[in-house]
């Protein structure tokens, strides 16, 4: 009987979250408990990479972390970002979080509703002529410089955030007791070894959202018993009903 899941994210912000739905609906607790952070450079950090905010026109935003950092350094460099700067945005929800730091205009906004840049580079493509910024995580491949270099679009990556693990502490660690574990990133499940370097999965599920994260799980040798997303099922939340439901 599932009684007790452990969400490696952090707490949803709005109390309309599908998570306390399933709480409410399935009689089970979501603790919310991410294993790693997000840490953004100082502005010290990011000035070694040589670059100035204001040499581009356009910046590409595949996360809220990107974006929170992007306006972080602008205010700690006393930048100030021009008003017809262009937003190129791998979500729609990325892309209506800028409204938390500039006026949000339709004209200078782009988004795709895939999540992935590949799909959004054909937008990218039509505005030729931009000079693209790429804020990015300590950890990340080439795979955005060569499929921009494909494209011959004029671009910079950056490093403007790092992700750093989120430890148990030892009261934590006595507590952890979990029936299902779900993972949203490969950093998570490597946390979760870090954390644990005995962990023996037994009867524990474990979920996982994405491939990456899905292919992470089996290399560490852990069985995967969840994953999303799917045709049927878009989003973790959707599938963990569908999963409970089986369960029952």
């Amino acid at each position: 009987m599932m009684k007790k899941i452990l969400i490696s994210q952090p707490k949803p912000s709005s109390e309309k979250s599908p998570y306390y739905d399933i709480e409410k609906d399935y009689g089970v607790e979501c603790v919310f408990r991410p294993f790693f952070k997000v840490e953004g450079l100082t502005a010290k950090e990011f000035r070694q990479q040589k670059i100035n905010l204001l040499d581009y026109t356009a910046v590409v935003f595949t996360s809220r972390h990107a974006i929170d950092n992007y306006f972080k350094l602008a205010k700690e460099m006393r930048i100030t970002i021009p008003e017809d700067m262009k937003y190129f945005c791998v979500l729609e929800t990325i892309a209506l979080y800028i409204q938390k730091y500039v006026q949000y205009r339709k004209r200078k906004v782009f988004f795709t509703n895939t999540g992935k840049i590949k799909d959004l580079i054909p937008l990218m493509v039509k505005h030729k002529t931009e000079k693209y910024l790429v804020p990015m995580s300590d950890v990340h491949n080439d795979d955005v410089e060569k499929m921009l270099n494909e494209k011959k679009l004029h671009h910079q990556e950056c490093v403007m955030y790092r992700t750093v693990s989120n430890d148990f502490n030892e009261e934590e660690k006595k507590k952890f007791d979990f029936d299902m574990l779900v993972f949203f990133s490969p950093t998570g499940v490597k946390a979760l070894k870090s954390n644990f370097p005995d962990f023996e999965q037994g009867d524990i599920k474990i979920a996982a959202f994405g491939p990456a994260t899905a292919k992470t799980i089996t290399d560490e040798g852990l069985r995967l018993d969840l994953e999303a997303p799917s045709k049927e099922h878009p989003s973790m939340t959707s599938a963990l009903k569908a999963y409970l439901s089986n369960s029952k």
